[in-house]
């Protein structure tokens, strides 16, 4: 009976050992994400490929409505990680929020136009109507005036009729032959170019004309930088497991397939095919140190432009906007 007893007591601290350990090599990682955004499709591709487990963390994906929903939860931790972009990021530090950011993606909008348009460059969308997603104060917008201004000497918002709205009001009245040029998110130019319209020039050709000089990586992955000193393993487990599914997503055109298959992505055919294109020219690829020297450059600009509403009280790109720890490349 003793021996029995033993044995028994044996197994349980072996499987109790077991659990710990499994337990203590993935690390739950809750990230907080909108519930129809585009991040979902990576986060789908890494779950459904087991990338979380395989870099010691244990993915939760938890979905929000809106975009402050989502920065409440992670500044109450309720999640650990969220997207955003980096002017916000800056913004945060610049007021004692110790939040930093790691590239998630450089696809940005679009100025998109119909195919057989006599529109041939900004400068002959001057008197033209045009639909902005994302308000007055959205970075591609304050881009593309910049752009109009310094090389066609155009005030866009003096010269032309301007209307702002949701992507895919916005999207549906370009369609509709309601709006003459549409400035829109990335996604939905890919489906208005899929719909037979053309992209006139980008937010990233705005930005290299103002000082860039690559793709800027547009938004990312944010988190308390406490946070991710406190957790360097599970940090650098799901960077790299992110990095990992884009290369997934990359080059895998099954990938994608699947994922409108299992209806993450609603899209089918050459709409299919032109957002998987547009998402992995999006996939940064650039040095760190030469985006954090652009982000610089570009916020200045943007901080001109948008002024203390955009920005806060910093001038500057607060030190520390992205971060160079754990899993950073």
């Amino acid at each position: 009976m003793k021996i029995r007893f033993a044995n028994l007591l044996v197994s349980v601290v072996f499987l109790l050992g077991f659990w710990s350990s499994a337990w203590a090599e993935n690390t739950k990682v809750k990230v907080g994400v909108l519930k129809f955004g585009t991040v979902n499709w990576e986060l789908a591709a890494l779950k459904n490929a087991g990338l979380d487990a395989a870099n010691g963390i244990d993915l939760e994906i938890v979905k929000f409505a809106g975009d402050d929903a989502t920065n409440i939860a992670l500044q109450g931790g309720a999640v650990d990680i969220i997207v955003s972009d980096w002017l916000w990021v800056s913004r945060q530090r610049s007021n004692d929020t110790a939040l930093t950011l790691a590239r998630y993606s450089s696809s940005v909008g679009s100025l998109m136009v119909r195919e057989e348009s006599d529109v041939k460059s900004l400068a002959d969308v001057r008197g033209l109507k045009i639909g902005v997603a994302g308000g007055p104060l959205d970075k591609s917008w304050l881009l593309l005036q910049g752009m109009a201004k310094q090389e066609h000497d155009l005030d866009l918002v003096a010269e032309n009729e301007i209307v702002f709205g949701s992507p895919p009001l916005l999207a549906e009245k370009t369609k509709q032959g309601e709006i003459d040029a549409n400035l829109n998110y990335w996604h939905y130019c890919a489906r208005l170019e899929a719909a037979g319209f053309r992209v006139l020039t980008s937010a990233e050709e705005a930005a290299n004309a103002l000082g860039a000089t690559g793709p800027l990586a547009s938004i990312g992955y944010v988190f308390n930088e406490e946070w991710a000193n406190d957790n360097k393993d599970a940090v650098a487990g799901f960077l790299n497991a992110s990095r990992a599914t884009k290369e997934l997503l990359n080059e895998s055109d099954a990938e994608w397939d699947r994922l409108a298959e299992s209806g993450v992505i609603k899209d089918k055919g050459e709409a299919l095919e032109i957002l998987r294109d547009r998402f992995r020219q999006g996939i940064p690829t650039r040095e760190l140190n030469d985006e954090i020297r652009d982000a610089e450059v570009i916020y200045r600009v943007l901080a001109k432009a948008g002024g203390t509403k955009l920005v806060g009280d910093s001038a500057v790109l607060v030190d520390g906007t992205f971060w160079e720890g754990a899993g950073a490349e």
